[in-house]
């Protein structure tokens, strides 16, 4: 809303130097409103003109100098305009008196807003902003040390938010429930990234849409929206994805069979013998591989309480690392990214003769299902893989009991009748 400064008056002043019979220019606006301070404040403007001869009225005293002497009034024109005897001096007057007739029209035209239309004011703002830009900054705030696949997926996401746009803005100003319905459609039929053919899968939607809640959620926080729209939008429905697997008798002949690559061959069983990722296998250092309490251990600091974190491992998944280095090493050096390795890996599997659809990341599941299959508890288990909900690390035993079912179907006698009653008796 627009308000008139009524209140507000500008004058030129005159200011007494200390040193010579001469004054300093100034032009003082009173009272000015100031938001962030409480109260009415004055405005000093110090023009850089100085004059040595203003003719005073004598008849208009303002006050009296410790010396016993009368303090007067400057005399002013029709006009307000402070009279000199000196040309030189009057022109400076009227340049002051020019400077006071622009603050003066400032103040009067100045926007004056209540604390809520203030907040309105900056909320339209921050409306005309960019949604993409702001997504595309907050990755890494929210993930400073993230793995690089959480990087990458909120990276893709910031792509697809771009195709979705055509290459134009987003203002936070069109962030509604229909966005975010309408964005969910075009997950559901968006290209795969790369020079892969065909749309996402469903599960990969399903991780980007509620990467897209998460940024609208955190926009919500910093005060970009109003109102909560992730809260009203429901996601994506996960399907329950087949995860392949290597039994016990397969991985021994896995380990029979010879890999071109060795560091791909070493990588592959510590995956399958700690239940590691593939990127934390890739970043693992000599300096966190540490004997401690009768074993060996990967060492890894929590980032929020800098608290170490001990991730146990066999002495024979240790001898897969090779010879000791420095401690800033990588353990698998050389070990390339999985757009890279899962071609080998193929190849690997299909030499073993195995049919199944393996990725270097079903050895982390194959890890889980073998250690099921061992006796080793659920929750151990899901401190191994670290998964944050238990749910997650469900999901393995019910692959297990799938096996169990499917094991025991094939037990079939022909020609095996149950004993019929005698109906005589």
């Amino acid at each position: 809303m627009r308000k008139k400064l009524l209140n507000t008056k500008v004058t030129v002043k005159l200011r007494k130097s200390e040193y010579k019979e001469e004054w300093y220019l100034t032009v003082e606006a009173y009272p000015v409103n100031d938001p962030s301070q409480p109260g009415k404040k004055r405005i000093v403007e110090s023009l850089n003109r100085i004059i040595r001869t203003p003719i005073w009225d004598k008849s208009s005293v303002t006050g009296v100098t410790p010396d016993g002497e009368f303090k007067y009034r400057p005399k002013r024109d029709i006009n307000g305009v402070i009279l000199c005897t000196s040309k030189l001096d009057q022109e400076a007057c009227i340049y002051a008196d020019e400077v006071r007739k622009l603050r003066q029209h400032e103040y009067d035209s100045a926007i004056i807003y209540t604390d809520k239309e203030a907040e309105l004011k900056a909320q339209n703002e921050r409306g005309e902003q960019d949604f993409i830009k702001y997504f595309e900054s907050i990755i890494y705030k929210r993930h400073p040390n993230s793995s690089d696949s959480i990087i990458v997926n909120w990276e893709r996401v910031a792509e697809l938010l771009k195709l979705y746009s055509h290459s134009k803005p987003i203002p936070f100003k069109t962030i509604s429930v229909k966005f975010l319905e309408d964005f969910k459609m075009f997950l559901l039929a968006a290209p795969q990234g790369g020079n892969k053919k065909g749309k996402i899968k469903q599960n990969t939607a399903s991780t980007y849409f509620a990467i897209v809640k998460a940024g609208v959620r955190q926009a919500f926080i910093d005060e970009y929206l109003t109102v909560d729209i992730s809260s009203k939008v429901n996601g994506i429905q996960a399907q329950d994805a087949l995860r392949e697997v290597l039994n016990m008798e397969e991985v021994k002949k896995l380990a029979k069979t010879p890999c071109k690559s060795d560091i791909l061959r070493r990588a592959s069983f510590f995956s399958i013998m700690t239940g590691l990722r593939h990127c934390d296998i890739q970043s693992l250092t000599w300096g966190r591989l540490q004997y401690l309490n009768n074993s060996w251990q990967i060492v890894k600091m929590q980032d929020k309480t800098d608290v170490p974190e001990y991730h146990p491992i066999s002495a024979q998944a240790y001898e897969l690392c090779g010879e000791r280095r420095d401690p800033d090493r990588l353990v698998f050096e050389g070990l390339q990214d999985p757009s890279w390795i899962n071609r080998p890996v193929k190849k690997w599997i299909e030499a073993v003769g195995i049919t199944k659809h393996i990725t270097f990341h079903c050895f982390r599941h194959s890890f889980a299902t073998l250690q099921l299959e061992n006796g080793t508890g659920l929750y151990t288990i899901q401190k191994l893989l670290g998964h944050k909900n238990i749910r997650t690390t469900q999901i393995y035993a019910h692959m297990v009991d799938s096996a169990k079912v499917k094991a025991a179907n094939p037990i079939h006698i022909d020609d095996l009748e149950p004993d019929k009653p005698d109906k005589n008796q």
